[in-house]
């Protein structure tokens, strides 16, 4: 099976989760070999609404689908299960940021964590779909941590769009690829 990385990327709400979930099911679904389903989950729920959401999402997915919940080394997740893959799908990095965050990362913990995403993208055996929010087109944050935040989310997108063989931002539900070029 070939390695493919696509990164999807977009604002809140505009398709990206399910865009990435629909193109994940397709390359399975073509897949002959392997046949296991893995969602690495950066999302850790801190509510009852945030919870629904998580229960919404793991109905859309349907069965067949691991979920491994991941918050912070989602680059172990990938080489863990990437040998019996038929395909990963990772929701969302902008969380992970924000996690890492969370989790009092600075900015070479940081640097170090997206190195060791990149070389397990890099040593992945199957498929991988990256999800992340678009952070660069809405203004400038009022404080410090939000622009870290922006900053740092904006870095490991253009990182992850460097490594991807397919980019494609969602607006609105309609998918546009933006890399490979034409």
């Amino acid at each position: 099976m070939k390695k493919k990385i696509t990164f999807v990327i977009g604002g809140c709400r505009s398709g990206k989760s399910s865009f990435a979930l629909n193109q994940a099911n397709k390359i399975q679904a073509n897949s002959l070999e392997r046949k296991n389903k893995y969602f690495i989950a950066t999302s850790v729920p801190s509510d009852s609404e945030l919870e629904k959401r998580v229960e919404k999402h793991q109905k859309d997915r349907g069965e067949g689908w691991y979920t491994i919940e991941e918050p912070v080394r989602i680059y172990e997740k990938i080489n863990q299960y990437s040998p019996t893959a038929g395909v990963i799908l990772v929701d969302c990095l902008t969380l992970w940021v924000s996690n890492l965050l969370f989790h009092s990362y600075d900015q070479t913990q940081i640097d170090e964590a997206v190195n060791y995403l990149e070389n397990s993208l890099d040593q992945c055996e199957c498929p991988v779909f990256l999800v992340s929010n678009e952070v660069g087109t809405g203004i400038v944050p009022e404080n410090k941590l939000a622009r870290q935040f922006r900053d740092i989310a904006g870095f490991v997108n253009q990182r992850m769009a460097n490594i991807a063989d397919t980019v494609v931002m969602t607006v609105a539900g309609i998918d546009v690829q933006i890399k490979p070029r034409f």
